[in-house]
C-alpha cells in the first residue's frame, strides 16, 4: 500500500489556476521530490497534502484513508524554520508533543533521545539565534519528526543555506532516512538535489502546474549526465529558457 496517493488534485488561488489534475504516490520508506519552476505550486499542492489547504477537485489518501482536507496526520516541514526564539532547542523541538498531550518533563525527555541522531547534542538549552543556519533546519526537521515520525513533507527546507552546507545538510538527511525510514515527500526546484535524494522524481510544469514526467531513480546511477539533460530540458522548456 503506497502511504500517500494525491488523486486528480487541481486548485485555483486567487482566481489563479495553479494546479492542474495532478496525481503522484509516495510509497513505504520512499523519498519521491517534486520538482518544478519557482512559483509552479509545488507549496500549494504540499499545503493540500498537508490538510492546511482544500483542492478544487481531488483527494488525498492516506493509508488507504481519505484526508482531504483534513490535517494532523502528516509532518509539514515549510522553507522557514519558525523555531521560537523565546524557547530553548529541546522546548522548540517538543512543542508537537505537548500538543499530543504528553506532560512537559515525559515530552523533554523523550526529545533528548534524538539529540544525538539530529546531530543537537550538546545544544538542548541552546537558544535559535546561537545555532547556525543548518543548526537550526536539524533542528526544525526533529521538531517535524516528533510530529509524524513515518510520513514528513518538507518544503525546499535547504534552499536558504550556503552551498556546503546545503550540501552537508543533503547527506545527512540521507543518511538520516536510512535509519529512520520514514516515507518523505521532499519539494525543491534544483535537478541537483533532487537526483541527490531521490527514489522517484515529479517534474511539475509551469502554472497550472501538470505532472510532465515521472522518473524512476537510482541514486549514483550512470545515467545521472543523461536525466539531468533531460530534466534540464523540460523545466527549460517550461519557464522559456530559465527555471529559477
Amino acid at each position: 500500500m503506497n502511504k500517500i496517493e494525491v488523486k486528480h488534485i487541481s486548485k485555483t488561488l486567487d482566481e489563479l489556476p495553479t494546479l492542474a489534475d495532478i496525481s503522484l504516490t509516495v510509497g513505504e520508506n520512499e523519498i519521491v521530490v517534486v520538482l518544478g519552476p519557482s512559483g509552479c505550486g509545488k507549496s500549494t499542492l504540499l499545503n493540500i497534502i498537508a490538510g492546511l489547504l482544500h483542492p478544487d477537485r481531488g483527494r488525498i489518501i492516506i493509508e488507504g484513508e481519505d484526508w482531504t482536507g483534513k490535517s494532523t496526520r502528516v509532518s509539514y516541514m515549510q522553507q522557514k524554520d519558525l523555531l521560537l526564539d523565546w524557547r530553548s532547542i529541546l522546548d522548540n523541538v517538543t512543542i508537537p508533543l505537548l500538543l499530543k498531550g504528553m506532560p512537559r518533563k515525559q515530552a523533554r525527555a523523550y526529545a533528548a533521545n534524538y539529540f544525538e541522531d539530529f546531530g543537537l547534542q550538546g545544544f538542548e538549552d541552546y537558544y535559535p539565534r546561537q545555532l547556525s543556519g543548518g543548526m537550526r533546519q536539524r533542528a526544525a526537521l526533529l521538531r517535524t519528526y516528533l510530529f509524524a515520525s513515518d510520513i514528513l513533507l518538507l518544503d525546499e527546507p535547504f534552499a536558504a543555506l550556503d552551498a556546503i552546507t546545503r550540501r552537508k545538510m543533503q547527506l545527512w538527511l540521507l543518511d538520516l532516512y536510512q535509519r529512520y525510514k520514514s516515507s518523505i515527500l521532499f519539494v525543491t526546484h534544483d535537478i541537483e538535489e533532487a537526483l541527490l535524494l531521490a527514489d522517484r522524481i515529479y517534474i511539475l510544469g509551469s502554472r497550472p502546474a501538470v505532472v510532465r514526467r515521472e522518473i524512476l531513480w537510482d541514486r549514483g546511477s550512470s545515467r545521472y549526465p543523461e536525466i539531468r539533460k533531460e530534466i534540464l530540458e523540460i523545466l527549460e522548456e517550461e519557464s522559456n529558457g530559465g527555471y529559477f
